[in-house]
Formats: C-alpha cells, structure tokens, sequence
C-alpha cells in the first residue's frame, strides 16, 4: 500500500507533512536524524498490523521551513508532536521513536504524559535524559565486529574519532548495520539529514533539560518498550539500558545481529517484538 501524504500546521504557522501508511490503530512514528521519515520505509512490515503516521520532522521531507531556524530546537517541537494528536482527532496515541527522535519523544511523553498511550523507543538517542556514551562504550562494542573486512578502515576512524584527532563518522557508519551489505548502503544513503541547519539547532543550547526529563519520566505511567540492536553504535545497549531503568516498568529488548535500524537487520524479529509490545 503506497503511503499517503497529508498536511497539519503548528502552532507557530508552520506547514507540516505527515505520511499514513498501513492498517490498524494509528502509531505516530517520529524519525531520527533530523532526517526524512522516508528511510523509515514501512518499519520491516509493520504497517501490516499499525497505521503508520510518520512525521516529517519541520523543515526535513515534505514538511516546511520555518521562519525561525531556532524553532528546530527538539523541546520547541514537542509542540508539533501535539498538533499531529490533536490534528488526528485523538484523546491518546501510541508513539515510536527512532535514534535522535527518541529524545523528542521522551520530552513529548514527560510534558503530555496523558496523551501517550505506548512509547516505542528505538535505538534511541539519549541526550534528552542526560546518559552519556563515552568513546571507551564504543569501542569494545566496535572491536565484536574485528572479523568483518570492513573493520580496519572503520575502527581507524572511530579511534581518531575517540581520540579527537579525527572527524569522520560517516567512515564509521558500518558499525551502525547488523551487516553492511548492499542493502545497508542504499538505506544509510536514503537516511542521511539533508537540512544542515535543522540539525545543528535541534540540539542547540537549551534543548535538553536532563533532570526534569528524568523526573516526569519517572512519574510515566504507560507501557514503555526500548529495543536497542546487539552491535548499535549510535545507541549502544549499556547505555539504553541506563535510560530503561528511569522509567517505572520499562521493558528492554536487545535484537541479536541488528544495529541502529533493526527493522532493516531482521524485519521478522523487529515486528514480533514491537507487535507484542503494541497489540
């Protein structure tokens, strides 16, 4: 089923796009990035049992530019996450977040904790929570995959990354794939941000406030599922685990052989484990 486009405005003017694919009860799907909610495909066939409804984050997809770059910052768009609820006609809503949308979500669900019904944290990005990911978490994670012929180049880089003598994450970007194959390379590719200025403000100064996050969060009271891949780079498991333990009850899924996009790794195992969680 191709995806359908629609069209919402924020509460500052702004004309937003969403896309709605798929059966079933709507689950608002919020992108990483910021990047275009297209690389997040159908979430490995999801759709087959949840009307998808992905966001295109303001000024990224079919969504427009703001007339202040400064409303990129991720707490400002909390309010555009409201204005899709409230546009879809919904008292409630289940939410799913990937890798930096994650941090959207989470300040979402610690500001409006009675609109979220369930909240899907993939890969997520965890500076909305203030849990740090040090150089050391990543590089015994990278050296689990020294037998893959792409390692060398790819853990050069990382160490000079660590080392801060070097800048070069996209040389690094295997290590974010259960396997770097063909198929990886075209969905890394097509999940690139395009909007340089969308991403420098959307963590600028101001857009994260750790300790009240941390303490709405724990007050939530809804189902919470973090699914984080075995080899994730971007969000390694020890550090997911860290922000598991600030919710309540807080369910902890870690997918064998997946990294940052587990709904490309292993489709089948990505949609069990996020349809039991969902219903």
């Amino acid at each position: 089923m191709a995806a359908m486009t629609s069209f919402f405005t924020a509460p500052d003017g702004t004309r937003l796009a969403y896309r709605v694919t798929g059966d079933g009860e709507p689950l608002i799907c919020l992108p990483g990035g910021p990047a275009d909610s297209r690389y997040l495909g159908d979430l490995g066939g999801l759709s087959a049992l949840r009307r998808l409804v992905l966001l295109d984050l303001r000024g990224t997809g079919r969504s427009a530019f703001p007339d202040n770059a400064a409303s990129y910052r991720c707490d400002r768009q909390v309010a555009d996450v409201e204005a899709l609820r409230d546009h879809l006609g919904l008292a409630r809503v289940d939410v799913l977040a990937h890798s930096a949308g994650a941090n959207l979500a989470m300040q979402y669900a610690a500001r409006h904790p009675g609109r979220v019904g369930r909240l899907a944290l993939v890969g997520p990005g965890l500076r909305a929570v203030g849990v740090e990911i040090d150089g050391r978490m990543r590089r015994a994670l990278a050296l689990r995959r020294k037998g893959e012929p792409w390692f060398p180049a790819a853990f050069a880089a990382l160490e000079a990354i660590t080392e801060g003598t070097g800048s070069d994450w996209e040389a690094v970007a295997p290590f974010l794939w259960g396997r770097w194959d063909a198929a990886a390379r075209l969905h890394h590719a097509a999940g690139q941000p395009l909007n340089g200025e969308a991403v420098a403000h959307f963590g600028a100064e101001g857009a994260f406030e750790p300790k009240v996050t941390r303490a709405a969060l724990a007050r939530f009271e809804s189902p919470v599922l973090l699914l984080v891949g075995e080899f994730d780079l971007n969000s390694p498991p020890r550090a997911v685990a860290q922000c598991a333990e600030l919710f309540p009850g807080a369910a902890l899924v870690e997918q064998p052989g997946a990294g940052h996009h587990p709904w490309i790794d292993d489709p089948d195992r990505f949609v069990a484990t996020a349809s039991a969680f969902l219903g």
